[in-house]
């Protein structure tokens, strides 16, 4: 079965640390740390509903329920701390306990 069969409810106070630009994404790589970020936020909302629509389980990892997505196109990029980019395709939905949801972009699958 595909897809996400039950209402979920965005949890927004991630949503600044996926979108480029943001003081939160500054702070990530201020310490040192990687940032996957969508292209903007209308990227992400169209990955957000196309992982609910169609998305695979892919486990529950790190008391997450994760669904993903392959796309065809980038819908972002990992930027490292020295400022180098990759490109990513993968989106994910992470889905917590209360039911509430964020989306990431990713290289793959989230691994235990």
């Amino acid at each position: 079965m595909s897809g996400i069969n039950r209402e979920i409810f965005l949890d927004s106070k991630h949503t600044a640390k996926r979108l480029p630009g943001t003081a939160q994404v500054q702070r990530l790589l201020g310490r040192g740390r990687a940032a996957h970020v969508f292209h903007d936020e209308a990227t992400m909302e169209r990955v957000a509903q196309a992982v609910i629509a169609s998305g695979e389980f892919t486990g529950i990892i790190r008391e997450y329920e994760r669904y993903g997505l392959l796309f065809s196109e980038s819908i972002g990029y990992r930027i490292d701390p020295d400022g180098s980019t990759i490109p990513l395709f993968y989106g994910e939905v992470k889905i917590n306990a209360e039911n509430r949801y964020h989306v990431i972009p990713r290289t793959g699958p989230s691994e235990g």
